[in-house]
């Protein structure tokens, strides 16, 4: 049974979440441009499975991987948490190692946009003022 759970994981799987101090919609805002996605994952071709409004955008996805990936924004205090997960396969089968590292590489470029969003979207917001 143990072995049939984990050959339903997949390879790529990351989870992650950010603190923007931010309305839910300015990020959703920000999130719904087809040149964005490109800018944050140049390999991935992303097709929108759910568009959630200011709740966040589910994708699916194909390119360098297949599988899906999801932002929600769950509104928390002055603004909003950003969840990013995907979960996909590789294009190719990849032993430990090259895997380990494409499952940094997601997490990073995860970590690369939610911090671009926040630049830009506090931009300008004294630190404790509400946005």
């Amino acid at each position: 049974m143990v072995s049939d759970t984990l050959s339903q994981v997949s390879s790529i799987q990351v989870a992650d979440q950010t603190f923007l101090a931010v309305p839910p919609a300015a990020i959703a805002d920000a999130l719904n441009s087809p040149n964005r996605w490109r800018h944050w994952w140049p390999d991935l071709r992303l097709t929108v499975r759910e568009d959630r409004g200011d709740k966040g955008i589910r994708w699916t996805v194909a390119g360098g991987l297949t599988g899906t990936m999801e932002v929600w924004l769950e509104p928390a205090l002055d603004g909003a948490i950003m969840h990013y997960f995907i979960h996909a396969e590789p294009r190719a089968a990849l032993e430990q190692r090259p895997l380990l590292a494409a499952n940094r590489a997601r997490r990073v470029a995860g970590k690369k946009m939610a911090f671009e969003l926040k630049a830009q979207l506090e931009a300008g917001r004294p630190a404790g003022v509400a946005p």
